[in-house]
């Protein structure tokens, strides 16, 4: 559990230096901050996909996945505004940041690098980690709060609670299916529709 502990403090530094200090571009330290996180998990567990997992089947899941999350997230900014007087402003916030960056650059970025990588790190690794040590459940459930609380740097509450939700649902679907192919693809297409071609800001 040394490991588990070791990588989970390297990603509270790194969202801090990201979305805290925010020295750099935020694109390319999202990029260098997953593709580390990714090779911790590698190093650790060993390839995280194998050949016969990546099928139709599991892409469907996947595509299907996205649509629901993005449904959820399309309902959710609708229900957010109306009861928070600061979401809008924290919602602007979170898009602000593709300034930083063509969206033709922010769209490889993330459908190659940002979003596999967080899945094979904090679903590949640190839930199956947990999983293995506390069972199922609360390993599901503890990875979900530790991926929601790294962004607490932001000082963004509605950024949290994307991050809450999305953990719980791509923590769930890599529970119920066994294999990460579905939470992959589900988090890259979910990406590139929220902050690529269907914004809801």
């Amino acid at each position: 559990m040394t490991a588990v502990w070791a990588a989970l403090l390297a990603a509270f530094v790194m969202w801090y230096f990201i979305f805290g200090v925010k020295l750099f571009n935020f694109w390319w330290s999202m990029t260098a901050a997953a593709l580390i996180l990714m090779v911790v998990a590698l190093w650790h567990q060993g390839p995280p996909v194998r050949l016969h997992q990546v099928n139709g089947r599991a892409i469907l899941i996947g595509l299907s996945a996205a649509v629901i999350l993005y449904t959820v997230f399309w309902a959710g900014n609708i229900v957010s505004r109306w009861l928070f007087s600061f979401a809008g402003t924290q919602i602007a916030a979170v898009y602000d940041n593709k300034a930083q960056a063509s969206p033709y650059l922010i769209a490889l970025l993330l459908a190659l690098f940002i979003g596999p990588g967080e899945e094979i790190f904090w679903r590949g690794f640190i839930q199956d980690r947990l999983a293995a040590r506390w069972g199922d459940w609360a390993g599901f459930l503890a990875a979900t709060v530790a991926y929601a609380l790294v962004h607490v740097w932001s000082g963004n509450l509605i950024l949290m609670l994307a991050a809450l939700i999305g953990g719980l649902f791509w923590g769930w679907l890599y529970k119920q299916t066994g294999s990460l192919v579905p939470g992959i693809v589900s988090h890259a297409v979910w990406d590139l529709a929220i902050f690529i071609l269907f914004p809801l800001a």
